[in-house]
């Protein structure tokens, strides 16, 4: 079998979040941390980041890696909690992640619009809650905060959409992109505003490597899409062409050896992805000779 340097090559590493207990269909706590712990042993393992739930999951989460460890000595979990109340459930979700056997490493926050129908003042009011739990210690200073923002309406950028990014921007936190909510134009757009304020930035589900068409056209994005679009917008392209990077297909594309450092360094700003099924995009990954697997 592959070795995981072979499999994964390093602008990969940590790439992809699993996901798997934000699925509709998803596992019981215990089963989703077995899952995981698993998979830092497969061939794959390189690609893996955090295990991804829902606040109001940690208890039992917590409960899960509590009786593991009691089984038998295990690493703490490397944990990304996403949020799903407004500011006042931030800091909850910090006490329940001090769980043994969980080391949180990443919380993502949701902002929503006002009853006004803006979005910066719920930015603000997530980022002062982390502020508070900064001041106090509650929260670690290393813990990575990211702040998802709304879909991008049709069009160019809204004022109060790239209000949003700026509040993160002032912050120094990360953005979430929802990127399966996003055809190419807008998902571009996105990434040339995150980057023009120097936002590192994640998506919502990216669940293969290289993007296709479902049967009604609709385009699903792809990690090394992503990856190279984020390069390109970087290099200077514009919104036009960095859209036609998401849009590419054809798996051959990315089976060329030039552009790893640059694609390296892009991953600055290009932090990750979910995943539902890690195993499965390890899969279609090795499926793509990823050993050389590159920008074009």
């Amino acid at each position: 079998m592959a070795s995981d340097a072979t499999l994964v090559p390093e602008h990969l590493h940590g790439l992809l979040d699993d996901a798997a207990l934000l699925a509709p269909d998803r596992p019981t706590a215990a089963e989703g941390l077995a899952r995981w712990r698993s998979r830092r042993e497969e061939p794959f393992a390189a690609l893996l980041g955090c295990l991804l739930v829902e606040d109001r999951d940690l208890a039992a989460l917590a409960d899960a890696a509590l009786a593991a460890a009691a089984e038998a000595a295990a690493d703490p979990v490397r944990l990304g909690v996403v949020v799903t109340g407004g500011a006042g459930a931030v800091a909850p979700a910090v006490t329940w992640a001090a769980g043994a056997g969980l080391r949180l490493e990443r919380l993502e926050l949701t902002v929503r619009e006002s009853d006004a129908g803006d979005l910066a003042p719920n930015a603000r009011r997530l980022v002062a809650a982390v502020d508070d739990l900064l001041a106090s210690g509650a929260l670690p200073d290393d813990v990575r905060v990211h702040l998802t923002a709304p879909p991008l309406p049709p069009g160019e950028p809204s004022a109060t959409w790239l209000d949003v990014l700026d509040e993160v921007a002032a912050a120094d936190h990360g953005l979430t992109l929802r990127a399966d909510e996003h055809g190419p134009a807008e998902l571009a757009a996105c990434i040339a505003a995150a980057l023009d304020r120097e936002l590192r930035f994640g998506c919502t589900v990216l669940d293969r490597p290289v993007a296709t068409r479902d049967a009604s056209g609709r385009l699903r994005h792809g990690f090394l899409n992503v990856l190279a679009a984020t390069r390109a917008s970087l290099d200077g392209a514009g919104v036009a062409e960095v859209a036609e990077v998401l849009e590419r297909t054809q798996a051959g594309a990315w089976t060329r050896p030039e552009g790893a450092a640059g694609l390296v360094a892009a991953r600055r700003w290009f932090t990750g992805a979910r995943a539902p099924s890690v195993a499965a995009a390890g899969d279609a990954l090795a499926a793509l000779d990823p050993g050389r697997v590159q920008e074009r």
